[in-house]
């Protein structure tokens, strides 16, 4: 009689995705859905909140065409890794961090936070001329607070 292990069962990604407005009203809803559907999920929230609080007010701010929307997508991975983007509609507006000595600049404190939370981050080519602003987090590592601010 040969003894066979039990087959594991990958648990799929989880998938929420959502268009909203360009608008400060539209960045807030896409922070209290992040809540709602990490809670939903069962995760804990606060960093990814704030992630998604700085991308979406930069989507916003800075990737606003008039008429146009941006996406919020969150997935979550089995191994509860999740991936946050947001797609706006000004792919030839990419994001960058600050040099060091730029420590009084108007901007670019949002991308320091996304820094700070997110294990990885970066931008890629949307379709229709947009761009996708996307970050990492792993889960359950430091879900409270930030890497490093």
């Amino acid at each position: 009689m040969s003894q066979k292990s039990p087959t594991r069962i990958p648990l799929p990604t989880r998938h929420f995705a959502v268009q909203l407005s360009a608008t400060r009203r539209g960045a807030r809803l896409a922070r209290l859905l992040t809540e709602r559907q990490l809670d939903q999920w069962g995760e804990p929230y606060e960093a990814a909140a704030q992630v998604v609080a700085e991308l979406a007010s930069n989507a916003v701010r800075h990737g606003r065409v008039l008429g146009r929307d941006f996406r919020l997508r969150l997935k979550l991975h089995a191994d509860r890794t999740l991936r946050i983007e947001v797609t706006d509609a000004r792919g030839d507006r990419v994001p960058r961090l600050p040099d060091p000595g730029e420590g009084d600049a108007e901007g670019g404190r949002g991308l320091r936070i996304v820094e700070a939370y997110a294990d990885r981050w970066g931008v890629t080519e949307a379709p229709a001329h947009a761009k996708t602003v996307w970050a990492e987090l792993v889960l359950g590592q430091d879900d409270l607070g930030a890497h490093s601010i």
